[in-house]
């Protein structure tokens, strides 16, 4: 699928001189947007964007897109670490 979004004259002269590439920049948005809001997984941003895992996970850092990790998902985990893992 393709998506076109218009956007006013002036508005995209400002963020050609700041961005080198608008619909590459825009593309990311639409990544991180998508991670963040639990649409999409680590794996469809990398696919979206090109990336390898590693260059995927860097890219997440790097905008502070973490997946929220609770207390009770830690307590979770570690149960099931102690169930799985010999004492």
């Amino acid at each position: 699928m393709n998506v076109a979004v218009e956007l006013p004259e002036d508005i995209i002269r400002r963020l050609e001189s700041a961005w080198q590439d608008v619909p590459r920049r825009a593309l990311a948005a639409v990544a991180i947007e998508g991670y963040r809001s639990g649409a999409l997984g680590r794996a469809e941003v990398g696919r979206l964007l090109g990336f390898s895992f590693w260059q995927t996970e860097a890219f997440l850092k790097e905008r502070q897109a973490y997946l929220p990790y609770t207390d009770a998902d830690l307590a979770r985990d570690r149960s099931v670490l102690d169930q799985v893992l010999p004492g």
